[in-house]
């Protein structure tokens, strides 16, 4: 497949996962209103944070609950997201947040550097292939010593179509042990993790097993 080709069919999948959380939008945070095992995560990550650190907060959906979180607790966040309507959501849910349109493997230096990086199962919805570049554009904005939080469904799964609250999305999923070789290649030494089985209230949404990792860069 040409250059010109790739970059065509990622554009058009990007614009296909767009549309599909646009048509989510409102109904997503009443699929999964229970997020226990998220905002532990967060809540550990934020006692380690400096004084009003930055944080990115990457696939930031409708805000819902971690960057309210974050904000909450003093930190200066940005999320960002490909859903305009999940944007516009999150900007309403938390006003105090600045939230942008940007691809997380597309982020530009101009966001500057962050001192913890989190990303709440927005990684699976990128085909295998990216994932790698999205570690490293991830890694990127990261200052010296800083925290990535990231979770992502336990699952043998590379850019599957699923039926997801009435719409098709594409996911990728990991079993552990390779999820744990994925991030190490892409520079990360795993600090902690949690795993979480999760049954969301919505009958489009399968049960699942969630893997919750912090990670900071290997700079060994």
């Amino acid at each position: 497949m040409s250059t010109d080709s790739a970059a065509e069919l990622r554009a058009y999948r990007r614009a296909a996962q767009a549309a599909a959380f646009d048509h989510i939008g409102e109904r997503y945070d009443d699929a999964f209103p229970h997020k226990d095992g998220q905002i532990a995560v967060a809540q550990w990550l934020i006692k380690r944070l400096p004084p009003n650190a930055r944080v990115l907060d990457v696939g930031c959906g409708t805000g819902l609950p971690t960057a309210r979180q974050l904000v909450a607790a003093g930190a200066d966040v940005t999320g960002i997201d490909i859903s305009p309507v999940m944007l516009s959501l999150a900007r309403a849910n938390v006003p105090e947040a600045a939230f942008l349109l940007v691809d997380a493997t597309e982020m530009d230096v101009a966001l500057g550097l962050f001192d913890a990086v989190v990303a709440f199962f927005s990684l699976l919805m990128l085909p295998r292939s990216e994932i790698p570049a999205a570690l490293a554009a991830l890694r990127g904005v990261l200052r010296p010593g800083g925290w990535l939080v990231l979770s992502m469904v336990e699952a043998d799964l590379d850019d599957v179509p699923i039926s997801f609250l009435g719409v098709s999305v594409h996911v990728t999923g990991y079993f552990e042990e390779r999820l744990h070789r994925v991030v190490s290649e892409a520079g990360f030494r795993i600090v902690v993790q949690e795993t979480v089985r999760y049954a969301p209230v919505d009958r489009y949404a399968p049960p699942e097993i969630q893997l919750f990792l912090v990670c900071q860069p290997d700079d060994s």
